[in-house]
């Protein structure tokens, strides 16, 4: 264990409902490790997610792939020692991240896909925004793992992604969405998969592995901040 532990840069703001859970999780984690009032080090930087949602809606990956660069770019100047980004969605734009930072950038999927891999599972089904279900990027980087993905069929992909955008991201809780969800995860286990993982930082919010205890769920808002708890306390490896 690093005598003082690694400053953990937290790229935020996608939505500042997820933000909030890195923060809590992150300050939860250092002080179950440590004790006392221990907590993480932390340099947030939370943008606009007004301008995040238009070039999502836009599809105008480019431009969003500067911007949060540039906004990276403020997290190592802040003191970072490494960088996690509270999004899975944006992780499409993680290479031009990767790519303006001299300090590590810590992938979601990868903390995810070594978690799927020890439980021995080699296909899941994937619930997350509309540009993570249909986009090859999030498949892509499992795939890298031997990792296959289902995801729902197009009707069930409109719905997912309604809830996100309309209601997790302003910290709406519903009911109706939670079992709209969870006949979803049904589905999606029924067409083969033997675990889902939660690809959308606000879904932990809504579901949890205590709705569905007989299927593994993979909440990537906790294991990718398992992961940047254990790089802060033994050093990113």
């Amino acid at each position: 264990m690093s005598e003082t532990p690694l400053t953990v840069g937290v790229l935020g703001g996608m939505s500042s409902q997820s933000t909030v859970e890195y923060y809590r999780l992150l300050d939860d984690g250092i002080n179950e490790a440590l004790g006392g009032h221990h907590a993480a080090d932390l340099a947030i930087r939370s943008v606009d997610f007004g301008q995040i949602e238009r070039y999502i809606a836009e599809e105008r990956w480019d431009e969003a792939g500067a911007f949060l660069a540039d906004a990276a770019r403020d997290v190592e100047a802040a003191g970072a020692d490494f960088v996690v980004m509270a999004t899975n969605t944006m992780h499409r734009v993680a290479p031009a991240i990767e790519d303006a930072l001299s300090v590590p950038f810590v992938h979601i999927v990868d903390a995810t896909a070594e978690a799927i891999g020890a439980d021995g599972i080699d296909t899941v089904g994937v619930l997350g925004t509309a540009a993570v279900m249909n986009g090859d990027f999030y498949a892509d980087r499992f795939a890298d793992y031997g990792i296959d993905v289902i995801t729902p069929d197009d009707e069930a992909r409109t719905l997912v992604d309604d809830v996100i955008f309309e209601e997790l991201t302003s910290g709406v809780i519903r009911d109706a969405s939670r079992e709209a969800y969870l006949r979803i995860i049904d589905d999606l286990v029924d067409a083969g998969a033997d675990g889902v993982v939660l690809g959308c930082t606000e879904i932990e919010l809504l579901v949890t592995q205590s709705d569905r205890p007989e299927v593994p769920l993979f909440d990537t808002t906790a294991l990718h901040v398992e992961r940047a708890v254990e790089y802060s306390l033994h050093g990113v490896r």
